[in-house]
């Protein structure tokens, strides 16, 4: 087993983590006190992160993305952990894998343009009455003689503002899920009111609303009724991803903070790093991250070399969510009432790190599979070589 990083992958942070510095954190305090990011400021953080070849880095390199293997991948979403959601996206671009199951016309008219940035994709899964329940969906897609015609509705559709297409999961049969491609705009189409979030300012989540939205056929993606796996397959994709690595790097960046603050603050003629207290919660939190850390690099690498980690990213997401909570939660206390203002970035952190305990399947839902799993398994789930 070799964990050290090689030369490329190390230029490859250093790259990421100065675009971050450089053009991403400037942008971060406006965002927070607007609610939104300029438009202008998007297209030029768009554009520079292209030119550098930062976008779009996890799809596949013959079709101009990045190319990156998964765990390649999950050391850059590391380092995005370490700004603000909306400037990922805008920079770094969510680019969703099932669209690599586009044939035909299919690539011309939406993966490639996704790929290129020339068209931003949302992925459209939760409903009012299906959270982390994926297959408890009520929109559905019925067949005509020239496509399908889509009825129903999603909330928390996270930058539905700013794309113009989308993945909608869709029942196409009692028991049958299939995803489609939705173009923005069509007849029946309405986009409702942007939900507005405890956190991730800056970042739209709105309502989507579809009447009887005419669809050509070609915008099937993949096979009637393969849906849901690809769903569960971009899904569990994200939680690795979006949401363990970047938990992952979002905690580190605290922690940074947190270790500086208790470095230079006195208190009692001493720094605040120098009482015990102050040292269990540091220390708490430096075991913690590499935990999450380890445990993430472990399933990406895992998924290289083509084996099967869902449990394991279900683990990921647990820890990678709970440990993120657990160490803004002590930034705050030893922030002070620093920590509390919105002068300092980390209550704006300590509100950001709270959805990553729920969105994606909640902490109690990945529990209850990994449960199941440890019963099923055995000991093959937690032992080596069993």
């Amino acid at each position: 087993m070799d964990f050290s990083l090689n030369n490329e992958q190390k230029m490859m942070i250093d790259t990421v983590r100065r675009f971050i510095a450089e053009e991403l954190r400037p942008l971060e305090g406006g965002i927070e006190e607007h609610g939104f990011l300029d438009k202008a400021k998007a297209q030029a953080v768009h554009e520079k992160a292209k030119e550098l070849g930062l976008y779009a880095m996890n799809m596949p390199a013959e079709l101009g993305g990045g190319g990156l293997s998964n765990l390649d991948r999950i050391l850059c979403e590391e380092q995005f952990g370490h700004t603000s959601d909306i400037l990922i996206r805008r920079a770094f671009g969510n680019v969703y894998e099932p669209l690599l199951h586009c044939q035909g016309e299919q690539i011309e008219r939406w993966l490639k343009p996704a790929i290129e940035g020339m068209r931003t994709c949302a992925i459209t899964i939760t409903e009012s009455g299906a959270g982390s329940d994926a297959a408890g969906i009520k929109t559905h897609a019925k067949k005509t003689d020239s496509g399908w015609v889509l009825n129903g509705s999603k909330h928390f559709i996270s930058d539905g503002e700013w794309s113009d297409f989308f993945l909608v999961s869709a029942k196409t049969g009692e028991k049958e899920i299939s995803m489609f491609m939705v173009d923005k705009g069509l007849p029946g189409f309405t986009v409702g009111k942007d939900q507005k979030m405890m956190g991730l300012r800056g970042t739209p989540h709105l309502e989507l609303f579809f009447d009887n939205v005419p669809l050509e056929a070609v915008t099937l993606l993949g096979h009637e009724g393969q849906g849901f796996k690809l769903a569960m397959g971009a899904l569990n994709v994200v939680r690795l991803a979006q949401v363990g690595a970047r938990a992952v790097g979002k905690a580190s960046h605290v922690c940074e903070l947190m270790v500086a603050y208790a470095s230079e603050r006195k208190q009692f003629s001493q720094r605040i790093g120098d009482f015990q207290m102050v040292q269990q919660q540091l220390a708490d939190s430096v075991i913690e991250i590499n935990a999450a850390r380890w445990m993430v690099y472990h399933a990406a690498w895992m998924l290289d070399q083509g084996l099967d980690a869902r449990e394991q990213i279900a683990m990921v997401k647990v820890l990678a969510a709970e440990t993120l909570g657990r160490v803004v939660d002590r930034a705050v206390q030893i922030f002070g009432g620093m920590g509390f203002c919105k002068e300092l970035p980390i209550e704006r952190y300590y509100r950001d790190a709270r959805i990553y305990r729920i969105f994606d399947g909640t902490s109690e839902i990945h529990r209850s599979v990994i449960a199941k799993m440890a019963m099923k398994k055995g000991a093959a789930l937690f032992d080596v070589n069993r």
